[in-house]
């Protein structure tokens, strides 16, 4: 059957694209009106996206492809345009608009009195067309292309409050690490381009060739490594994580846009959507599960040392996009699924973690948790629905998290890969720790902020109200894809495999999550172990994690010093050497043209010595000619 509302899938990107149009035109003199064009924008495409998913589960639609716009054509290579509605597609339409509704409104209140208001929705409605434009992409040079301006605004909104030199550096950092994933993508696409039948580079050519056995498995390999580190840069997988955590500079609201539903998001979809290649290749899935599994227990070390509220949520985010490309890593569908679950799921916790702890910055006016507490008794919504969320990421059952991060265990569990589920395991534990850590220092027992941050308050609702909705989503949302709802791999994929419930991973993934928060009670409400006992006792362990395994030093050590030490010696040489030849001949012609003047001083006498001169020369070449070619 063919679908009634996919044909115009290409309205959603464009009503964001015309927000950011008319925002940028005359924004300035709407001032905080113009927030109103953004939400209702947003909220437009989200309608239609909601039209097109549920038509897409309601009935059995084909996918819908256009791609009648001629962009490029060399030689006998026509490269179109257009746009295509699958079913992973139209899911995550739906969690991209979603989202970004929740964060409009969310900004309505967080950003209210900011004389750049209108330009920062102006921004947002850019970053919500380019993450929409990347998801319907027909082929993989648009799909390239939207990738980019993705990346272009995440450099504005990270460094949108420019005067902060800690936001500058971020934003410079975010668009440079990110562009070394993208070079990866960029030739994993040239390769595929010399590789394909016709130079095909649209998603259904390239899923035909591969199925056809016209892509040697070597080949394949290369192109979904080079495809997955993209993916690396784009979801801050190891080693290219370390821009991640310093974007938190930014607005809260961009934080969790970046974290839940755009720019990370768009690595795991990237390697979802180019599956194909990645299922031809063994050691290509291989290698995205072990970084994956690796990349998810690093980070959930990291956020057990970190003080600031959002680094903390940025590094449970780098972990939870290991556990998605560890579950892609797997390559059976179920795993697939399981992986698109966590990313679904993990876009309404984890918008819900950094939106609540944006109201809490809002009230408190610090980021470090150790100056805060007790803010829970005098922001309860703010408290409650933060509790859900934190609870949904530490996997504990029936929230949501629990399901999406369950399915993803039992999956590796039941496939033998028992290496990667004894990592997730870990990692669940960390990450239900540094989650009761931060919820406790934060939210209950004494205050401890200082007197100048003035009164604490809830927040307005335009803050409480995206809130609350998040956190109803974080509690339901898992029920759609379980052991006894296992509809969602169907359709997704359209394999009927389901998943197989172990009760064994049930209760461990429950009990090392409980452990966690246990620990983390009494450590940090109750007191009963000292906090100082692990700093104390390990002291080099905690500074380890503390200062982030010290990748960052790292790095400085051994690319950015050599890179400005390279940079420094060429400026030496383009100023002594490339100037200093070009000041000489400067030099020279002047010196020459300022001696031919005097010799221009209207005396007889010097005419005839010049001319002396001259004839002296001559002679001397011509006698120096003769004896040359006597010799």
């Amino acid at each position: 059957m063919v679908s009634a509302y996919s044909q115009y899938a290409w309205l959603i990107p464009l009503f964001p694209l015309l927000s950011f149009l008319i925002l940028t035109a005359v924004g300035r003199s709407l001032r905080e009106t113009g927030v109103y064009i953004s939400i209702v924008a947003v909220f437009a495409s989200f309608a239609l996206s909601v039209l097109i998913f549920w038509e897409r589960i309601g009935g059995n639609v084909e996918d819908f492809t256009w791609n009648k716009l001629q962009w490029l054509h060399l030689g006998n290579v026509t490269l179109n345009m257009g746009f295509e509605v699958t079913n992973l597609n139209a899911l995550m339409l739906v969690i991209v608009t979603f989202v970004s509704l929740l964060v409009n409104i969310y900004s309505k209140g967080y950003m209210h009195g900011d004389e750049r208001i209108n330009v920062f929705f102006a921004y947002i409605a850019l970053f919500t067309f380019s993450m929409l434009g990347l998801v319907i992409s027909e082929n993989l040079v648009q799909f390239y292309i939207f990738w980019e301006l993705v990346g272009v605004c995440s450099f504005l909104l990270v460094g949108f409050w420019y005067f902060k030199p800690e936001a500058r550096a971020a934003a410079k950092k975010a668009f440079i690490v990110t562009r070394i994933g993208d070079v990866g993508l960029f030739l994993g696409i040239l390769l595929l381009f010399w590789v394909m039948p016709s130079h095909a580079l649209d998603f259904s050519s390239i899923h035909n060739a591969l199925s056809g056995g016209k892509i040697s498995g070597d080949m394949a390999t290369w192109i979904a490594i080079l495809i997955f580190v993209g993916a690396i840069g784009k979801s801050g997988q190891f080693p290219l994580h370390t821009w991640l955590p310093d974007a938190m500079e930014g607005p809260t609201p961009i934080s969790a846009l970046i974290h839940a539903a755009t720019m990370v998001a768009a690595g795991v979809y990237l390697v979802a959507r180019t599956f194909d290649i990645f299922t031809a290749s063994p050691v290509a899935l291989t290698v995205v599960a072990t970084v994956g599994a690796f990349t998810a227990i690093f980070a959930a070390t990291i956020g057990t040392a970190q003080n600031d509220i959002k680094r903390i949520l940025a590094y449970s985010t780098v972990s939870q996009l290991g556990y998605m490309m560890m579950a892609l890593g797997i390559g059976t569908t179920v795993a697939y699924t399981a992986g698109i679950f966590h990313l679904f799921t993990h876009a309404f916790f984890k918008a819900l973690l950094f939106l609540g702890a944006g109201s809490v910055i809002h009230a408190v006016h610090t980021q470090n948790i150790h100056e805060m507490g007790g803010v829970g008794s005098k922001m309860k919504i703010t408290a409650w629905t933060f509790a859900i969320g934190a609870l949904a990421l530490s996997g504990i059952v029936p929230l949501s998290g629990f399901w999406s991060k369950d399915a993803i265990l039992a999956e590796a569990y039941n496939t033998g890969h028992t290496g990667l589920f004894w990592v997730g395991l870990i990692a669940a534990f960390f990450t239900a720790f540094y989650m009761s850590r931060l919820f406790f220092l934060v939210f209950m027992g004494k205050s401890r902020q200082k007197e100048n941050h003035g009164p604490v308050h809830e927040s307005p609702g335009s803050m409480t109200f995206p809130l609350i909705v998040l956190a109803v989503l974080a509690v339901v949302a898992g029920f759609v894809f379980t052991p006894f709802n296992p509809w969602l791999g169907s359709w997704l994929t359209g394999h009927a495999e389901e998943e197989h419930a172990s009760w064994f991973v049930i209760v461990m993934s429950n009990v090392v999550g409980l452990l966690g928060i246990g620990l983390g009670y009494l450590v940090y409400l109750k007191r009963v172990i000292s906090a100082d006992a692990f700093t104390a006792g390990v002291p080099w362990l905690y500074r380890l994690l503390n200062r982030k395994y010290y990748i960052d030093e790292l790095y400085q050590a051994i690319i950015v010093r050599p890179l400005r030490g390279i940079g420094s010696l060429l400026h030496l040489f383009d100023v002594y050497v490339v100037d200093g030849v070009v000041r000489l001949a400067a030099y020279t012609v002047t010196g020459l043209g300022r001696l031919g003047s005097r010799m221009q001083n209207g005396q007889v006498q010097s005419y005839g010595l010049i001319t002396l001169l001259g004839l002296l020369i001559l002679m001397l070449a011509i006698a120096g000619r003769r004896f040359i070619d006597a010799g």
